[in-house]
């Protein structure tokens, strides 16, 4: 048995209970095979993987609070610091009642080589809540901030850990952390990402995500000789990372025709309105039901089905293990000719492998949905010079990063004689940094 094998069979013993987690360290040793066979002695006698597998610290805590009725809610909280070998910690917090510490570990893990793609000095990291914001007051979604906030302060620091916002997270819950970390700390200072622009966010931090998507996916077809211009789009999800990827790609001549979100989707043939959608899920916080009743040329369809209307580009923007093998199946057999990951491993393993064999270009989230990590690191940098970027400043070093790591994944696959498969080069090219300066800073 060679020292993934034993590695990943020590990895599933210890963690029999969080298959996300598995699922992410099984992706990513088996597709970094050539690296460490390369360099398997050295690898083995100082434990790489067995250290780059297990986070640096798991943080659970109680996070009691007072609904509006006067009854104590309590949730469980989080926060996995899981490698800070090229910077602090660096990945959001997820509130949403399917929040466990697998899919934490999960999140952290890809963190990792995400952030180490970005090219910037992060490491590692992610936490959140089993907490759900939706139906709550303000009221109630501040006192629950503000309890989370009040352990977790304890943990993170501007150059220790920088939390960021993710499914759930958004402005609002940013800004009650903030506020109550600044109380606790009497400290102002880059603690988190994605803050309110008065208050030391980041112009295209909040747009970040979703363009960075679009600028990776723009550089993948034009190499291969395409372009954005005409083709149709779908996307899934329709939260922060969905409209952005949506509004970026009409911006480049594409049309895009489909959105989601937990109850069902939408087909809109004259593509998606997204100063509507934005209305519906930003302001009103409803259902997609709310954008086909307010726009004729929308069909509303409950539960899933996004991966069957007939696209050139497949953009998963939702959660992660929502596009199956039997969708990757209907995109191949529609001619689908690109998937490029919006969320986190929304993609199954299997159907990631069915997409790869039938010839379509297929970028995983770690590359592809980093913009909104580098864009914090941008504002992290913002905060620490006391400065304000304008927002095209911001965003031409988003694309440049974004385009940056389409070359370097390229040239990782390339390397070990894997021309074409991204994902492979995707976790070369993070894991080759991290273990570098891993070994560099010896056995901590």
């Amino acid at each position: 048995m060679g020292y993934i094998d034993e590695v990943l069979e020590r990895v599933k013993t210890k963690n029999a209970a969080e298959p996300e987690f598995l699922q992410a360290v099984e992706e990513v040793l088996e597709t970094i095979r050539p690296a460490i066979e390369a360099n398997e002695e050295k690898y083995k006698k100082e434990a790489l993987l067995e250290r780059i597998t297990e986070p640096e610290r798991v943080v659970r805590f109680r996070v009691p609070w007072v609904d509006d009725k006067g009854q104590v809610q309590v949730n469980v909280g989080y926060r996995v610091q899981f490698n800070s070998a090229i910077g602090p910690y660096k990945g959001g917090l997820r509130f949403h009642p399917s929040v466990n510490l697998g899919i934490i570990k999960f999140l952290g893990f890809e963190q990792i080589f995400k952030n180490s793609l970005t090219g910037l000095p992060i490491g590692g990291g992610k936490g959140g809540s089993d907490f759900d914001p939706k139906g709550k007051s303000d009221r109630e979604v501040m006192a629950f901030c503000q309890s989370f906030m009040t352990e977790l302060c304890r943990h993170i620091g501007p150059d220790t850990d920088v939390p960021a916002g993710d499914i759930g997270v958004g402005g609002r819950e940013i800004g009650y952390m903030f506020g109550q970390y600044k109380r606790i700390r009497n400290a102002y200072e880059g603690v988190l990402t994605g803050k309110g622009l008065t208050f030391g966010g980041s112009l295209a931090r909040t747009e970040a995500t979703g363009y960075g998507l679009l600028y990776i996916t723009e550089e993948l077809m034009k190499c291969h000789g395409e372009s954005m211009e005409g083709k149709t789009v779908v996307v899934s999800g329709a939260g922060n990372v969905a409209i952005y990827a949506i509004q970026k790609a009409h911006q480049m001549g594409a049309k895009v025709v489909t959105c989601s979100d937990s109850t069902g989707w939408i087909y809109d043939s004259e593509g998606i309105d997204v100063e509507l959608l934005r209305e519906v899920k930003e302001v009103k916080r409803a259902r997609l039901t709310e954008y086909a009743a307010a726009r004729k040329s929308a069909e509303y369809h409950e539960g899933r089905g996004v991966w069957q209307i007939k696209c050139d580009i497949a953009l998963p923007c939702a959660t992660q293990n929502e596009l199956h093998l039997e969708d990757a199946k209907q995109l191949v057999a529609n001619g689908c000719k690109a998937v490029c990951e919006g969320a986190n491993m929304p993609t199954t393993l299997d159907a990631t492998k069915y997409l790869q064999e039938n010839g379509v270009y297929f970028i995983c989230g770690k590359a592809s949905n980093a913009g909104g990590v580098a864009t914090s690191a941008l504002e992290m940098s913002q905060n620490s010079e006391r400065l304000s970027w304008t927002f095209e400043e911001v965003d031409s070093k988003l694309k440049d990063i974004m385009v940056n790591i389409y070359h370097n994944i390229d040239d990782a696959a390339k390397r070990y004689g894997k021309e074409g498969d991204y994902v492979t080069g995707s976790n070369i090219a993070g894991f080759e940094k991290v273990a570098e300066a891993m070994t560099a800073q010896g056995i901590v």
